[in-house]
């Protein structure tokens, strides 16, 4: 069984709408009260939550962005590009990975309202990660991004948009 296959079948991962396998551990029992968070976000959240992650082969984490940060962070497996857009449109592009001396991150943030997208540097291997949101995931918050609207809102970006966008 190769170690992609084992990881997803271990840990009861199961396909994301946006590409890959997840799982959420945890889910906070704390809640920030709507009044405390921002307007992009409707009604009260939990502080944090975490899933499992996992990538494989020529399987992208599709552009997509949230309301809440997000913190990438590298548990085992091959690197990983977390590519970025920030709202005003500059392209961010962060390795996660362990190899720290030739500059890989073991974790990543990923800020609110950045699109962002995801993909093996070597589509021979895996990656497992785990993502942390905080103010706490909801599907409300997930927007997957329409390739010919976020091309024509980031024309520079575009061969990269094309590639990892539905």
């Amino acid at each position: 069984m190769n170690k992609a296959k084992y990881w997803i079948d271990k840990l009861q991962l199961k396909s994301h709408p946006e590409g890959g396998f997840y799982k959420e551990t945890y889910r906070s029992e704390f809640y920030i009260s709507s009044s405390d968070l921002k307007d992009s976000h409707y009604g009260k959240r939990r502080s944090s939550s975490l899933i499992y992650y996992l990538l494989e082969g020529e399987e992208r984490s599709h552009f997509h962005r949230l309301n809440s940060d997000e913190i990438w962070i590298y548990q085992q497996g091959g690197a990983l590009n977390i590519h970025m857009i920030s709202p005003k449109g500059e392209l961010i592009t962060e390795v996660l990975g362990c190899d720290i001396e030739n500059g890989e991150k073991m974790q990543v943030i990923v800020p609110a309202n950045y699109w962002f997208a995801a993909e093996l540097e070597n589509i021979n291997d895996y990656s497992l990660l785990s993502c942390l949101v905080s103010p706490g995931f909801v599907f409300d918050d997930f927007e997957l991004a329409k390739k010919e609207q976020l091309a024509k809102n980031f024309p520079k970006h575009k061969q990269l948009i094309n590639r990892l966008s539905f």
